[in-house]
């Protein structure tokens, strides 16, 4: 069992917090076990709090415009970073010339540098040799797990008894694993033992005790990945309900994760994030986002299971927006629709009472 948290970090977003390439520091700077979220760096926002920027609600981890003035500050506050963690996930997960430059001075400055990114630093030699010399580690969370370690689906999941809710999305970068975040804790504030299947290096790095990072396995195994998952989870805590995070979309162009989970996590019921004023897929101008009953129909056709609920996020909304939206969203599908970020959650643990009953 791993001892959290592993150290006080500074999260590095420079350039793109608030914005959907930054939903890595987002996820950390809501919620992480992992860390002591120290500051964020990113040099538009210096000087202001970085709750108030994302949610509008003071958390006290302040930004600042680089890395140096963020580690110094930690140190005059007695309380040293020992970690820089990437923030950053942009499309592709490429680490940008910008960005390398200041993981080799967050090496510099002497910390462990965690990434979530595709583009490896543990196989940047310079990189390797500054993390050598200041006695630091790198940890790429995304690198590709050893074959040998790897489990083909096998079926099992047939045995868990949980309840089984896929948090899944219209499009990437939705706010599935936030939502799934605060569902979690609703229902443990209701009495259910309930635990997250994190399926992105972001919920790794913020400690979730179960689940994969789904774009880093092997195609054949992410089957198999999920179901150990879930598996894992069922076996050790025997929990009422399993949350499942979300990846991607079934109709994203570039990240139709969604499919899988279906597939291998074989969830019991769905809710379905959405961003009801994004016109085009994240990243992808052009690509017009399929219509949400579209969307609706084809999960419930290739689950055979029903979406509950539709949760919504208030991108690109304001307090009128989002309720318009909501009012929309119930006429159109039929379904309850709701905002849980700045709402109470209580509507979409009322949408799943029915299937909650079985446990």
């Amino acid at each position: 069992m791993e001892t959290f948290p592993e150290g006080r970090a500074v999260v590095y977003c420079q350039g793109a917090f608030n914005t959907p390439n930054g939903k890595t520091a987002h996820g950390l700077v809501r919620r992480t076990e992992r860390y002591q979220i120290l500051s964020v760096v990113d040099a538009r926002f210096d000087g202001g709090d970085a709750g108030l920027i994302l949610d509008g609600r003071q958390n006290g981890v302040k930004v600042f415009a680089g890395l140096p003035a963020a580690v110094a500050a930690a140190t005059a506050d007695g309380r040293p970073a020992t970690h820089c963690v990437m923030g950053l996930a942009p499309d592709g997960g490429r680490l940008s010339a910008e960005a390398r430059r200041d993981m080799l001075t967050a090496l510099e400055l002497g910390l462990n540098v965690d990434s979530g990114l595709h583009d490896l630093l543990s196989e940047d030699p310079e990189l390797v040799a500054a993390a050598e010399r200041a006695g630091v580690r790198i940890r790429d969370v995304r690198k590709t797990p050893p074959r040998r370690s790897l489990h083909f689906f096998s079926g099992r999941i047939e045995e868990v008894a949980s309840l089984k809710v896929a948090l899944l999305g219209t499009d990437s970068a939705v706010g599935k694993r936030t939502t799934a975040w605060i569902l979690i804790d609703a229902l443990r504030a209701a009495g259910y033992r309930c635990e997250l299947i994190g399926t992105g290096q972001t919920a790794w790095m913020q400690g979730v005790r179960y689940g994969l990072i789904m774009d880093a396995v092997i195609n054949d195994f992410v089957a198999g990945e999920i179901e150990h998952a879930v598996l894992s989870a069922w076996d050790e805590v025997r929990p009422d309900v399993i949350v499942i995070e979300g990846q991607g979309s079934l109709m994203n162009p570039a990240y139709p994760g969604g499919l899988e989970i279906l597939a291998a996590g074989r969830p019991d019921v769905v809710v379905l994030q959405h961003a009801p004023a994004r016109k085009e897929y994240d990243g992808f101008p052009g690509y017009p986002i399929h219509p949400l009953k579209t969307q609706i129909q084809a999960v419930e056709l290739l689950s055979s299971r029903p979406v509950a609920a539709v949760t919504l996020n208030r991108e690109g909304l304001d307090e009128a927006g989002i309720q318009a939206a909501i009012e929309t969203v119930n006429r159109e599908t039929g379904l309850p629709a709701m905002e849980v970020l700045y709402h109470r959650p209580e509507p979409l643990l009322a949408a799943l009472r029915p299937y909650l009953r079985k446990v």
